[in-house]
């Protein structure tokens, strides 16, 4: 965290760098020097750009990498150390590209949290080439789309194949886009199917802290209850997110504790809660063991699927000596996407696979609120067989390989809020 310090506002104490060189160190009101600008709303904002800044928090990273071998960074609010001395958005912020040029940091993994808390926000426009970031608009449009909101499938689509609209265009590639649905900030997976509304009353702030706008679905009732369909509902949902994470084009960033429904019961500002609020359970690993098994599966699917993690963007063009594009879009019908139809809510896709030895992978996403009906390919020489179904009871909601029987007919019904992965073989 370079964004900020721990000596707060204008009537914060004196820790280190106010009594050293609050001056410097820190955005102050143009006219009156007493006064903090804060766009990381915890009262002050380090000045990130002043000559004396940008080589202090360089020679720290450095400092981390040759002496304690850190091989990576995430950058907290990372847009507030892309302004200039006076505020202003700069276009090539030195301590921006003077991390990224460092030698000592070439090998590190650079990550941004690409906007500050006063309304900068550079997802798809931060500085630099090396820098990954996390996406925020991957995370609103995957939240909506599961939650069942409606005529999302262009947006969704471009999303979870990597963001090309915001990242082809600047030379950048699919892992320049993190993807994520939760994080540390927030709703925890569970709690986004729990709770419509934040409950941070414990935070000692009158519900003010927290952000209010958090695209969740409590599935039907506030927080917990006995009800046996809407528990249900939640758990299916958090396989759908899990699904759609591992499936998509970029680099997947699962939050610790949503693989066992990990709950702040409500709480989406718990960086004050040292305590069971935040604490993960992990007797929790043994509750909820279905869950655990199915995203352990998950990630094994993804990964022996390299046409998941594709070093470029997904083209649409046939394949040289494959026959086949490296992705096809469907409705329910082949090759007859709903792009243009504003009440859709299911999207399906061919993603072909890269080599002879990979899979073909067919996936069908239903997040309306009913069955349908879907068309299976025919590959010539090649038979499905359904590796995923997030609408059955573990196991048979993920089967592995070595397990997995041939679907004998091109259709397959689809529930509602549901996500099926089919694999192919050679017959």
């Amino acid at each position: 965290v370079f964004n900020h310090t721990a000596e707060a506002g204008n009537d914060g104490p004196v820790i280190n760098f106010r009594g050293i060189g609050g001056k410097s160190f820190y955005h102050l009101d143009k006219f009156d020097k007493s006064i903090m600008r804060d766009y990381t709303g915890c009262g002050n904002t380090v000045n990130a750009n002043h000559p004396l800044v940008t080589r202090f928090i360089i020679s720290c990273l450095e400092y981390w990498v040759r002496e304690m071998h850190v091989d990576g960074f995430r950058f907290d609010l990372a847009s507030a150390m892309a302004r200039g001395e006076g505020g202003e958005v700069l276009q090539d912020p030195p301590v921006l590209w003077g991390i990224e040029l460092s030698e000592q940091l070439v090998k590190t993994k650079l990550i941004a949290e690409a906007w500050d808390a006063a309304g900068l926000y550079q997802v798809g426009s931060f500085p630099g080439y090396r820098w990954a970031e996390w996406n925020g608009r991957y995370r609103d449009i995957v939240r909506q789309f599961v939650r069942g909101d409606k005529g999302l499938l262009n947006e969704y689509a471009s999303r979870i194949c990597g963001s090309s609209d915001m990242y082809e265009h600047q030379g950048r590639l699919p892992i320049n886009s993190v993807n994520f649905v939760t994080c540390h900030d927030g709703f925890t997976l569970y709690d986004l199917f729990s709770y419509n509304e934040k409950h941070n009353e414990a935070n000692g702030e009158d519900n003010r802290d927290g952000c209010s706008h958090n695209l969740s679905y409590n599935c039907g009732i506030e927080g917990d209850t006995n009800n046996p369909g809407i528990l249900e509902l939640r758990r299916k949902q958090a396989k759908n997110v899990f699904s759609i994470s591992l499936l998509s084009q970029g680099v997947p960033m699962l939050l610790a504790g949503d693989e066992i429904l990990h709950t702040q019961h409500g709480n989406n500002n718990c960086y004050c809660q040292d305590n069971e609020l935040s604490w993960i359970d992990w007797n929790m690993t043994k509750q909820n063991a279905d869950m655990l098994r199915f995203v352990t599966h998950m990630i094994a699917l993804r990964k022996r699927h390299p046409s998941l993690m594709r070093k470029r963007f997904l083209t649409g063009k046939v394949i040289e000596g494959k026959n086949m594009p490296d992705v096809s879009w469907h409705g329910t019908e082949l090759n007859k996407p709903l792009w243009h139809d504003p009440e859709a809510r299911i999207l399906v896709f061919t993603l072909a696979g890269i080599g002879d030895n990979e899979a073909d992978l067919h996936i069908a996403m239903n997040m309306s609120d009913e069955i349908a009906t879907v068309e299976l390919p025919v590959i010539d020489g090649k038979q499905w067989c359904m590796a995923l179904d997030t609408s059955l009871q573990s196991p048979q909601d993920i089967i592995p390989p070595q397990d997995q029987k041939p679907f004998g007919v091109n259709f397959y019904s689809l529930n509602p809020k549901t996500v099926v992965v089919f694999e192919n073989v050679g017959c």
